[in-house]
């Protein structure tokens, strides 16, 4: 259930992207590119524009300047899962999609997740990590060529978190959509992402391949470093000298 990109094309294109709320400029004059396939990780202070961004890219958001392309389809993973309460977990993946095969396709996509059991059982029911994988099965289910992922593990507990963590990389290996993950957690960054970019004054203050392999060991050099570095870019220690 991947999407796929024609050769040449990007995942997502951004040239010149300037959104302003009434006199305050949350973006602008951005330039972003992202790759088919690529991982990236977007971080950057509270109001720094990353969720407006994601927004945008989403076809949320349409009050921008500047242009904007996507390869279709896109999908997007909210940090609050908003499944509809009063349809089942497979119907909640399988919601909005017109095919002949979409149950049988949301049935497949939960077994991926690890949810095939849970299929009939009501939204109110699920833990905070099976909400979060049911809703990342109905981002899924649609092929996205684009995946965008608005913090979607900020409210899960730690071991849960890590648990998605494996998960998200697990299916984008098998996959390979173009990912956009915003997040405030510098280490959820190192952890999944090919390449992260820091938001700050309304534009990419920063950006960073990432080429450690995976599984990441949080010791490793590169990581140390780039992690440090991330955290001076966000003011949370101070820069080098």
């Amino acid at each position: 259930m991947s999407g796929t990109v024609p050769a040449g094309q990007q995942a997502a294109s951004v040239r010149g992207l300037t959104r302003k709320f009434g006199d305050r400029v949350v973006l602008e004059s951005l330039d972003l590119d992202i790759k088919p396939g690529e991982f990236v990780a977007m971080i950057g202070r509270s109001g720094s524009g990353k969720s407006t961004l994601l927004r945008s890219l989403a076809g949320l958001d349409r009050e921008y300047s500047g242009s904007l392309s996507t390869s279709p389809p896109v999908a997007v993973a909210f940090q609050d899962p908003r499944l509809v309460p009063w349809k089942r977990v497979q119907a909640n993946v399988a919601l909005g999609l017109r095919s002949a095969t979409a149950v049988a396709d949301a049935g497949s996509v939960l077994e991926e997740v690890g949810l095939a059991e849970r299929a009939s059982a009501w939204p109110l029911t699920l833990s905070g990590g099976e909400a979060q994988r049911a809703s990342l099965a109905r981002a899924l289910v649609r092929s996205p060529s684009l995946l965008l992922l608005d913090e979607p593990f900020s409210s899960l507990d730690a071991l849960t978190r890590m648990s998605m963590h494996r998960l998200v990389l697990r299916l984008w290996e098998r996959h390979r959509p173009a990912v956009l993950l915003v997040t405030h957690d510098v280490d959820e960054a190192l952890t999944l992402a090919d390449r992260v970019i820091v938001l700050g004054s309304a534009r990419i203050a920063f950006s960073a391949q990432i080429t450690a392999r995976r599984p990441r060991d949080r010791n490793d050099q590169e990581l140390s470093a780039l992690r440090l570095r991330l955290l001076a870019e966000l003011g949370v220690v101070a820069g080098p000298e």
